[in-house]
């Protein structure tokens, strides 16, 4: 009897340890765990330890409250000008309310990519090729816009949708290179057209400046030219007038030095006779002058003559 109550009485304590280990929960950081009490939601356990209770209570779904990342397949949109291109997105999400996006919508990852890939739609088949092309954060804003709305009833935050990768058809795209090509080209013909304008500019410069230098060179010669003869000529008129000055100065000399000699020796004949002398000599220079002297006169030319002899010794 003693052994039936103790085997009953281990049974007793094992099946209180199973259900005490079976409702304890632990909820890892970065999850909520929605519970369910008798099929009706009971509450959210958040990061930590938590009972709950056996059979009564059960843990609906784990949610994760960390940023997430939805990776939609490529997508084939029509843009406005009929041109069939595919789209890829990538979407940032992040839960903010567990209890609703699990109760809210059956699966809310799927609402997320159908509501993006339905609106990326709508908003491309709006646009032109080149404004696709050309307008990435246009849709992204404009799907971050209306995307956010849509899951804001099942407590979900979008936090960035970013496209990937936009490929048109291959004909676009070889006519896309060529286009390019082409502009590569024009720019590289426009670049050195350019190169030649400023080669040609910088040459014209370059003779201006010399042809500028040149008459400037040939100014200044000019110049140094005319004040050298400049200067020679007044050397040469300096010179003249220094001749002239010292020829004065002699005569000046030989005037004052007879005028001494007259002044001291008094009126002498000598003197008197070579004075007449003098003027006979200015007077036969000219042609037109005619001379008569008489007798006398001759007698005293010879006289004078002899005198002037007389004063050579």
């Amino acid at each position: 009897m003693n052994i039936i109550a103790n085997v009953f009485l281990v049974l007793i304590v094992f099946i209180v340890l199973i259900v005490v280990i079976s409702s304890i929960r632990i909820v890892n950081t970065g999850y909520l765990y929605v519970v369910e009490r008798f099929g009706q939601f009971h509450r959210i356990l958040e990061p930590g330890w938590h009972f709950i209770v056996p059979i009564a209570d059960f843990v609906r779904a784990k949610v994760s409250t960390k940023q997430q990342i939805l990776d939609i397949e490529p997508q084939s949109v029509i843009t406005k000008d009929n041109v069939k291109i595919s789209i890829d997105n990538v979407i940032f999400y992040k839960v903010m309310d567990a209890r609703a996006a699990i109760y809210n919508i059956e699966n809310y990852k799927a609402g997320i990519i159908y509501s993006t890939i339905t609106n990326m739609r709508n908003i491309v088949g709006n646009m032109t090729l080149d404004e696709v092309l050309s307008g990435r954060d246009k849709i992204n804003n404009e799907l971050l816009r209306v995307v956010d709305e849509i899951t804001d009833a099942y407590g979900i935050k979008i936090l960035s949708v970013e496209i990937k990768n936009i490929i048109p058809p291959a004909e676009i795209q070889q006519a896309m290179e060529k286009q390019m090509k082409a502009e590569r080209d024009k720019r590289a013909a426009i670049l050195q057209a350019e190169g030649e304008k400023q080669s040609a500019i910088a040459k014209a410069e370059g003779l201006k400046q010399a042809k500028i230098l040149e008459a400037e060179a040939e100014r200044e010669a000019n110049i140094r030219r005319a004040e050298g003869q400049r200067e020679a000529q007044l050397l040469e008129a300096e010179g003249r007038a220094m001749a002239i000055r010292k020829i004065a100065e002699a005569q000046a000399e030989a005037i004052n030095l007879v005028n001494k000699a007259i002044i001291e020796s008094g009126t002498n004949e000598v003197v008197i006779a070579l004075k007449q002398v003098e003027a006979l000599q200015e007077m036969a220079k000219n042609p037109a002058n005619k001379i008569i002297l008489p007798n006398e006169a001759i007698s005293s030319l010879g006289n004078i003559a002899a005198i002037g002899e007389m004063l050579k010794k």
